[in-house]
């Protein structure tokens, strides 16, 4: 695609976003759009149970949202969502909406003091919580302030409301809340690695709108599409991923409630015709290295995507020779809902993360608030339609993310030559050795290039004289090979791709690295081994 057609497929996109109405309800509208286009008999969720229609997913999201009201929950009152991704989950995320109460989904992978606090924080008036997350939360079920039911998804409700019992009994006429594009929808708790978890609060209109902006024209979603997240829904990505996007096209989406490791994934897509895959660059890195990675003859694989941190080109160009399609790299943060900043299918820059979605701006700041060339390095901060309103009883720091009209990302980008941003790494993960700045992705990246390297962490470390040099934790793909000579070659390796400044002056090989639930690598934990 020539810079031309690019121009021009964002002025077409732009054009084509219409206004959505003041009074609009976004689980209505994505149920109704797709009964009226006869989709009523169609496939919309595949799970572990069977296979769901349009038709029953949108009967038993009223029959969820009438249960709701029957207990007596009220409009912009709060309900926790900790569910593992199942029928279930698009059910009480949509019911919730429709009813015009808020869907709150959070991490199924956290701590019972995370969830005490965002039950007290939320001041949830209902808990729907899948039946084997129930244990972390038995304990706190009477401490919570303002918790009134608890419901459970599966077979054994524990005593409290069943799911499904609800929805088979629920009774009353069809109703939709009379929200407006404004009115709050759903609230995504931020990670707390810098502090207690903040509660980002979206609105019905955003949901529309990243479809319409990146899910549709961009990520190029069709109605014959068979879809699957590595991303779980309780994640901005994997809402938009499994739910927001498929919906809009009216295609299909295969859930899996467990874990995502490449062994799974793998079967899965021999057992399903999946033609969009989403997922994250640690996953794409460990699925090539699997044995039991399928051989491009046995997936349908039209569309791959990743984000969640900077693609690694070499992860990139290793997935396109092996199964012959690019990974679209972008980049999306729970503040803004999902991508904003994106490489396209058929315009991919290997190393960058692309140019700005069409109804989205981008400008990079230096520290001293002023607007870089291009060129150089600053944070990156977006404009666009999607932004959250605010953090959830936070003012402080709603102050510093939300300014005006941009949205603090928190990531450092440099713009090249040709317009494609090039990711340096989160601000707080930056390095400055000898007065110059090195990106951990950066290094991480070269590293990544040598053969015997599955997966790689680099963060500041203070040598002898307390002055910070860069530090590498290096996951073999034969771990025997670990030793000092594998290091120093790995340490020339670095030096041959980078100014010699940039190599790490320590190697520590790992069996793996820590991560969060959607596979990010969490520096901060291995920064916090150096300073202890």
């Amino acid at each position: 695609m020539s810079t031309a057609q690019a121009r021009a497929l964002d002025s077409a996109v732009v054009e084509a976003v219409g206004e959505i109405p003041r009074d609009y309800n976004f689980a209505a509208d994505i149920l109704k759009q797709n009964l009226d286009k006869g989709r009523a008999n169609k496939p919309v969720y595949i799970d572990p149970r069977g296979s769901w229609t349009y038709g029953q997913l949108a009967d038993r999201v009223e029959r969820f949202g009438q249960a709701l009201r029957a207990l007596g929950i009220r409009r912009e009152e709060r309900v926790l969502m900790c569910m593992a991704d199942t029928i279930d989950w698009p059910t009480a995320f949509l019911g919730c909406l429709k009813a015009g109460i808020v869907a709150i989904p959070v991490n199924t992978l956290l701590t019972e003091d995370d969830y005490a606090y965002m039950l007290a924080d939320s001041r949830a008036r209902c808990l729907i919580v899948s039946e084997l997350f129930y244990p972390k939360f038995e304990a706190l079920i009477d401490a919570a302030p303002d918790l009134e039911h608890v419901i459970v998804s599966g077979k054994d409700a524990k005593s409290h409301l069943n799911l499904e019992d609800l929805i088979e009994n629920a009774a009353g006429e069809p109703y939709t809340a009379p929200t407006t594009r404004d009115d709050m929808a759903f609230w995504l708790y931020t990670s707390g690695s810098t502090g207690k978890p903040k509660g980002a609060v979206h609105v019905h209109g955003s949901l529309k709108l990243t479809a319409d902006l990146y899910g549709t024209p961009i990520a190029g979603l069709r109605e014959d599409d068979v879809i699957y997240s590595v991303a779980k829904l309780f994640f901005a990505y994997g809402l938009g991923n499994a739910l927001t996007f498929p919906m809009a096209v009216g295609a299909t989406t295969v859930l899996l409630p467990d874990r995502p490791t490449p062994d799974s994934v793998a079967a899965l897509l021999r057992t399903h015709p999946v033609t969009v895959l989403w997922g994250v660059p640690t996953f794409y890195g460990a699925f090539l290295n699997s044995p039991n990675a399928p051989q491009k003859s046995e997936v349908k694989l039209r569309r791959c995507l990743s984000a969640g941190e900077a693609l690694p080109e070499e992860i990139a160009r290793r997935f396109k020779e092996r199964y012959g399609v690019e990974i679209s790299d972008g980049l999306g943060t729970t503040e803004m809902l999902h991508i904003y900043l994106t490489n396209r299918p058929g315009a991919t820059k290997y190393g960058t993360t692309g140019q700005a979605v069409p109804g989205y701006e981008i400008k990079l700041v230096g520290e001293n608030g002023e607007t870089v060339p291009r060129g150089e390095m600053g944070e990156l901060y977006v404009r666009g339609p999607t932004s959250a309103i605010m953090y959830w009883n936070n003012r402080e720091k709603s102050r510093s993310t939300f300014r005006g009209e941009w949205t603090r990302s928190g990531d450092k980008y440099i713009e090249d030559a040709d317009g494609y941003y090039v990711c340096c790494g989160r601000a707080d993960d930056m390095l400055k050795v000898s007065g110059l700045y090195v990106s951990p992705f950066e290094v991480e990246a070269a590293l990544l290039t040598h053969p015997d390297v599955l997966e790689a962490a680099v963060v500041g470390w203070n040598d002898e004289q307390k002055l910070v040099k860069p530090k590498a934790f290096v996951v073999l793909k034969s771990p025997d090979k670990a030793g000092d000579a594998l290091a120093r070659a790995l340490q020339e390796h670095v030096k041959s791709k980078l100014a010699p400044f940039k190599y790490p002056r320590w190697i520590e090989f790992r069996a793996d690295l820590p991560k969060t639930a959607t596979g990010k690598i969490q520096r901060f934990k291995l920064r916090a081994e150096g300073q202890a």
